[in-house]
């Protein structure tokens, strides 16, 4: 009797062991996360600060002091323009990349203006918060708001950026509000892909699910079926938490190819129009 009481408080002792060995594993996890989301959430290309962007005489650089740092931007100015569109790309690159189109919005007869974040482009500084850039997406659009006085507004988000021009567009209340492969939240997509990862660790929850409601204008939110990294079943989550919004499914579209498709193109150029 004495060997075998022995052996269960061993084996007690063993299996307490490892549990205190997987906890203290899983917490480093998610420290390490929670310390690194920066480096797992964007994906920066930085430009030289020489860098000269050849896109026509009608795009024009700006420099747009926030604090800690100076976001470059490009813009598009029109001679008489119907609308402008304030653009927030995805998570990866930077203008180089983004700003690729620009005789699409030419010919929509709208001006452009588009942002890189911290430490994108030849943006200087790098992106610690959600609050931070938040704030440089406040700064950016004030910068050239006064231009735009009794201007047609469009706030056009695509990816990480529609979360972000969701959150502008309930504050500012634009007159068309366009998101491009959206997502419901930042929080639910990472729930959806770590599930072992709590909500409480995500310094980067971005809540589109929230924001969208409080946006009063019309609102295209674009979706691939196809997409892969931000599933169809985001964009439909959110189209039905705003009576406003119009779900424009883009069959056979990926995450990364969307802008390749005509029923994509069409269904933007209606909404730059306001139809």
């Amino acid at each position: 009797m004495d060997l075998s009481a022995g052996a269960l408080r061993w084996w007690r002792r063993g299996v307490a062991a490892l549990v205190l060995g997987f906890t203290g594993l899983y917490a480093v996890a998610i420290g390490a996360l929670w310390w690194q989301q920066e480096k797992l959430l964007f994906h920066p290309a930085p430009l030289p600060a020489t860098h000269a962007f050849a896109l026509g005489d009608d795009v024009h650089e700006v420099w747009i002091d926030v604090h800690g740092a100076r976001l470059n931007a490009l813009h598009l100015q029109r001679p008489k323009p119907d609308a402008v569109v304030f653009y927030l790309h995805g998570n990866a690159g930077n203008l180089q990349r983004w700003f690729v189109n620009a005789d699409f919005y030419r010919r929509a007869n709208v001006d452009l203006f588009m942002i890189d974040y911290r430490g994108f482009g030849k943006s200087t500084g790098r992106i610690e918060s959600q609050a931070q850039l938040e704030a440089d997406v406040r700064a950016a659009w004030a910068a050239i708001a006064p231009r735009y006085a009794g201007v047609r507004r469009v706030f056009f988000g695509r990816s990480l950026g529609t979360g972000l021009a969701a959150m502008l567009a309930a504050e500012v209340q634009p007159e068309m509000t366009i998101l491009v492969s959206p997502y419901a939240s930042m929080q639910q997509l990472a729930g959806e892909i770590y599930p072992w990862v709590p909500g409480a660790a995500l310094r980067y929850p971005l809540r589109t699910d929230q924001w969208l409601p409080k946006v009063k204008g019309p609102v295209l939110l674009a979706h691939g079926d196809r997409d892969r990294l931000i599933p169809f079943a985001h964009g439909e989550q959110l189209a039905a938490l705003a009576p406003q919004a119009r779900l424009l499914r883009v069959a056979g579209a990926g995450h990364g190819d969307i802008q390749s498709f005509e029923t994509y193109l069409q269904g933007v150029s209606e909404a730059l129009a306001g139809r």
